[in-house]
This record gives structure tokens, C-alpha cells and sequence, in this order.
């Protein structure tokens, strides 16, 4: 079956699910259409041998890349305490959260062109491209020599960067269905986690390549992970995989046949596999959607603390808790695993009971308990105990508000529109988290502390109005008094 039947099969499931027939008139045309009959050619059997080929190209490649993304981005502390401070003259002023603020400035302007730009080249040329060139940035870093290029090469990282992370999960939206992907994205954000456990030890053998080649120790971790970013770059542009009703080739991932069962299987679910045709409108509209900013509200206060914590927390356990360079280094790895292990156990429950709302509140809870231990307990184990807690609660609720936002929506350009105003909000989050750690106010920063603690009490807020909100709704598409989303029997997630 060549590119040009797969399109035609697409424009099938435009015509049938584009929301213009009723489902009176569907229903008289026929009782078994289209998608009905693929999916009944594949059991069980074949359905999770083609789940489980999707999740090994998709989930690990972007998660990997993710890795190396999160590393480059949040290396600034590893690199600061490394000695990057003193060669760079941060410490003087705000120089050190300016450099850290004016990447976010770029990241956000451009997430909203970016996410049309991964529709319109494709995946495989778009962020493979993105991620080496952010390598090549990174080995840049190693050579600067005043803290005015940090600044203006962050800039430049900001803009590419803008591009990936909702880019990756608006391509996760579009593979799986709503109950299967919170799990996905906990894995995906797990395997990315994996670089804020394993950066700081990383990080601490890298520095000992200092005096190599006239360079210091933070200057290899830039080098060397720039390095791993391009590699990482090159692995993509090989196994990243298309949106399922894209025409351009997959490298024979899925054959057609398999690849339209997938479709089959999205339109069964939320019936918006196949891409609307591009207008401005559309892709503009769902700003009039209240809660769309409802969900990027949580999603910037969830990343107040986790980018607070990948910016500030090495500098914390250093200066604030009095561990020396190396173990803080190696201090910070615990966390992050207790945190991917929370975050994969809510992915479980909440694909199994099919619940979001709850799961996020809870997370919030945790980081509700340990923020305040973090800053007013006397025993410095204590406080690192609280700051398993508070890593655990904002870093898991990254795919939970991901998962609640994507299984409340539907069309391909609203999940676009909405990704893009997810993450840019989750820059704001950044830009707050770090700012709000400042220099004058350690060891104890409390500022800081009281920032993150009104962020998790909002989160709280406004979960708790979106499930009053979405069980009322739910209520009237019961008795026949609303269609959600435009589509017939769709139901909120709460």
C-alpha cells in the first residue's frame, strides 16, 4: 500500500470524523464502518506488539533526547559551583539568575512557531536538527570567557530548545489514547529525569579533567556534554518517527496497514487522528477555551519549583546544607530517582482508574510538606529528606498535568495550539524559579521557599475548579444537554 492509498484512508477518517455528520447520520449509513473493520483484523497480541514497537522508536528516542535537553539546560549549577562562578565574575549582582532568566526570554517567544514548524517539516528533520544544533552551542559554552557570551549563547539555546518539548508531546499525543499515555509521558519524562540524577555525578568526574588543554572543569562539562547532545542528535534524525497520518516514510517502522489500525484506534477513542487542514483560526481559536490556560496556570507553577530546584538545588545543598563539591554532586542523583518512581507509579494508577485531577493535588501536597522542612528544619538530614519530597511531588506532576491537558482537548492543532501554550507558560514557571533564589537571601532562602509554597497552593486551587467544572459538564453530555469538544459521547477526564 503506497503513500498515496494511506492519504486516501486518511481523507476517510477526515470525512467521517470531521464533526460535520451527526451521528444519527453516521449511525444510518452504516453499523461497521472503516475503523471498526481494521481494528478487528489485529487480536490483542498483534495490538501490543505494534504498541510496544511505537513505544521503543517514540517514547525512548524523544525521551533520550529529552536527557540531553534537561542536561544542557539545567548544567548551569553543576557548572557554577564547578568554579564557572568565579572565571565568569557571577558572582557579583544578579549576574548568575540573569543568565539563567534570559534563556526562557527566547524559549517562550518562540513555542508557538516552533510547534507549527514540527507539523510542517516533520519530526525527524525538525528536532533531530534542533538537538545538535544545541549541542554545538553547548561546546561553545566551554570557551567563553566573560559572562556576557554565557548570556547571549543562552539566548540562542533558548530558541532552539523552544521547539522540543512541545513538540515531543504533541507527537506522543498523537500515537496514543487518552488512557495509555500518562504512562508514556512518565517514561518519556523519567528517561529525562534520568539527567538530573545522573548529571551532577557526571558532572563531578568531568571536573576532573580541569587544566586539561588550558581549560577548567566547567568548561569540559560544557564540551563534553555538548558532545553527547550532537551524538544524540544524529540517533535521532535515524529512529524518530512521524505523526501516524503523516505520508512521509517512517524508514519501515509500521507497515500501512498497521499504521491505519493506529488511526483506527485514535478516532475510536477521541476521533482526531487525522490532521485538520491548516488555518490560523483554528490553530488560534482554542485561545478562547478558558481552560486552556487553567492547565498552563498548573503547568507554570509545577515547573517553578522543579526548574527552581535543577537551578538551585546543588547551590542549596552546597552553601545552605554545607555539603562539600563533591557531595553535593552526588547528593542531588537520589531525589531525582525517588522522584521517577513516584512519577511512573502515577502514570500507572492514573491510566488504570483513569483519574488526573487527584493525582496532581496530591503531588502538590507533597511539595506542600517538604518545601517548609527544606527551609525551617534545624537538622540539615532532615532538610535533605524534605527535598526527596519536594522533588518528588513537582517533578511527577510534569506528565500528570501533561496527561490532564491532553486527554481534555481534541483536534490536532488545538493539541499544537495547547502544547505550545503548556510549555511556554512552563518558561514562565522557569523565569520565576530562577529568579526567586537569590544570592542575599542565603543559606535559608526563604523568599524563595514562600514563592514555591503560593505556586503548589494554586496548583491546588485551580485543579480543585477544573474538577468542579468538568463534573458538571460531564453531568449535561449525560442527559443529552452537550457535546464536549465537539464530538459525540467525549467526556471530560477528571
Amino acid at each position: 500500500m503506497d503513500a498515496g492509498l494511506d492519504r486516501a484512508l486518511a481523507e476517510k477518517h477526515i470525512n467521517a470524523y470531521d464533526g460535520e455528520l451527526s451521528s444519527k447520520q453516521k449511525s444510518a449509513d452504516s453499523d461497521f464502518g472503516p475503523d471498526d473493520a481494521i481494528l478487528s483484523e489485529f487480536t490483542k497480541e498483534e495490538e501490543s506488539k505494534i504498541m510496544h514497537r511505537i513505544d521503543r522508536r517514540l517514547v525512548f528516542t524523544v525521551g533520550l533526547a529529552y536527557c540531553v535537553s534537561l542536561m544542557d539546560r539545567t548544567n548551569l549549577s553543576a557548572a557554577n559551583i564547578a568554579g564557572m562562578s568565579k572565571a565568569l565574575g557571577l558572582e557579583i549582582g544578579e549576574r548568575y539568575s540573569i543568565i539563567t532568566l534570559v534563556f526562557f526570554c527566547t524559549y517562550i517567544v518562540f513555542q508557538f512557531p516552533s510547534t507549527i514548524l514540527i507539523k510542517k517539516i516533520g519530526p525527524r528533520v525538525f528536532l533531530s536538527t534542533i538537538v545538535f544544533s544545541w549541542g554545538v552551542i553547548m561546546i561553545g559554552m566551554g570557551f567563553i570567557k566573560n559572562w556576557q557570551s554565557m548570556a547571549a549563547l543562552r539566548v540562542v539555546l533558548g530558541i532552539l530548545e523552544a521547539g522540543f518539548f512541545p513538540g515531543s508531546v504533541y507527537l506522543l499525543s498523537t500515537w496514543y489514547v487518552r488512557y495509555e499515555v500518562q504512562k508514556r509521558y512518565s517514561v518519556f519524562y523519567i528517561i529525562g529525569s534520568l539527567a538530573s540524577a545522573v548529571s551532577g555525578i557526571m558532572a563531578f568526574g568531568i571536573m576532573q579533567m580541569a587544566g586539561l588543554q588550558g581549560l577548567g572543569g566547567w568548561s569540559w562539562i560544557f564540551i563534553i556534554e555538548g558532545v553527547l547532545s550532537c551524538l544524540v542528535g544524529v540517533y535521532t534524525y535515524i529512529f524518530i518517527v512521524d505523526f501516524p497520518d503523516s505520508n512521509r516514510r517512517n524508514w519501515g517502522f509500521l507497515t500501512a496497514r498497521e499504521t491505519q489500525f493506529v488511526l483506527a484506534r485514535v478516532n475510536a477513542d477521541r476521533s482526531d487522528a487525522v490532521t485538520e487542514k491548516w488555518a490560523l483560526k483554528k490553530f488560534l481559536g482554542p485561545a478562547l477555551d478558558w481552560k486552556i490556560w487553567g492547565f498552563a496556570m498548573i503547568f507554570g507553577m509545577t515547573t517553578t519549583v522543579s526548574y527552581a530546584l535543577a537551578y538551585f538545588l546543588p547551590i542549596i545543598l552546597n552553601r545552605g546544607l554545607g555539603y562539600s563539591v563533591g557531595v553535593t554532586q552526588c547528593l542531588t542523583a537520589p531525589p531525582y530517582a525517588a522522584a521517577g518512581i513516584l512519577m511512573y507509579a502515577s502514570g500507572y494508577v492514573g491510566d488504570r482508574w483513569r483519574i488526573r485531577g487527584p493525582l496532581i493535588a496530591f503531588n502538590a501536597v507533597l511539595c506542600l510538606i517538604g518545601l517548609p522542612v527544606m527551609g525551617w528544619a534545624k537538622s540539615s538530614s532532615v532538610r535533605y529528606f524534605a527535598v526527596f519530597l519536594t522533588t518528588m511531588g513537582a517533578n511527577a506532576n510534569i506528565p500528570a498535568v501533561l496527561t490532564y491537558q491532553a486527554n481534555n482537548i481534541r483536534g490536532h492543532w488545538k493539541r499544537a495550539f495547547c502544547s505550545a501554550t503548556l510549555v511556554g507558560f512552563g518558561g514562565i514557571g522557569g523565569i520565576i524559579g530562577s529568579l526567586v533564589f537569590r544570592s542575599q537571601d542565603a543559606p535559608a532562602y526563604h523568599p524563595g521557599l514562600y514563592a514555591c509554597i503560593a505556586s503548589q497552593l494554586i496548583v491546588i486551587l485551580i485543579v480543585g475548579v477544573l474538577s468542579v467544572y468538568f463534573h458538571f459538564q460531564n453531568k449535561k453530555q449525560e442527559r443529552g444537554e452537550k457535546v464536549i469538544e465537539g464530538a459525540d459521547g467525549f467526556r471530560y477526564t477528571i
